[in-house]
């Protein structure tokens, strides 16, 4: 073989290995986009319309679950949770006579349920991000719950505003109270929907 045609081969082994290569790394790039979607179901989506960018998108959530699993997080023992689950009880109740003071409770008992199980509790946005790896669906009720708990400290919210806010926070309550470190995707579908809860928990 001469000298031009041992180019000729070198040339195209080049070329296949580096669209062996590009295959390789566009089907890991699939592949990821993939178990991205899924783990993060409803939130991925909500990056996405932020961001405008897939990749963006991707990378920001890959460096939740990096943090995420740098988290020192603890199941609640039985007292804990049973108290917790009391003052929740207390809170709903307190909704018919005080929705706004209702509101109020429903938020700081999910930072003290949070804190409880070993969640850094600074920011709202930190928070919901580092809940999102786990419940990506029920995150969705609490920035809803935020969204209307910050309208009503400016005001304007209707009590069917309250109650649709509480209800957000009670799906976000039993998410953690319950949680014992199993993943999402064996309590609760990823259609946007919460698991059901008990009756005698509802607002």
């Amino acid at each position: 073989m001469n000298s031009s045609a041992v180019i000729v081969v070198i040339i195209v082994a080049v070329v296949v290995l580096a669209a062996i290569g590009a295959a390789v790394y566009l089907l890991g790039g699939r592949r990821r986009s993939e178990r991205l979607k899924e783990q993060f179901g409803p939130e991925y989506e909500r990056s996405l319309a932020e961001t405008d960018d897939r990749r963006k998108t991707e990378q920001q959530l890959g460096e939740r679950e990096k943090r995420y699993r740098k988290l020192n997080l603890r199941s609640l023992d039985d007292r804990e949770r049973a108290e917790f689950q009391d003052r929740w009880i207390a809170v709903q109740r307190d909704f018919v006579d005080d929705p706004d003071r209702a509101v109020e409770r429903a938020d700081a008992l999910i930072v003290e349920v949070m804190s409880a199980r070993g969640y850094p509790v600074t920011e709202f946005e930190q928070r919901a991000a580092d809940i999102s790896v786990e419940h990506p669906v029920v995150v969705q009720h609490y920035r809803e719950a935020q969204r209307i708990s910050a309208a009503n400290a400016r005001g304007g919210v209707d009590t069917e505003g309250l109650r649709r806010a509480v209800t957000s926070y009670r799906a976000l309550v039993e998410a953690l109270l319950d949680d014992d470190g199993h993943r999402q995707s064996h309590e609760e579908p990823r259609n946007g929907q919460a698991r059901p809860t008990n009756e005698e928990t509802q607002v």
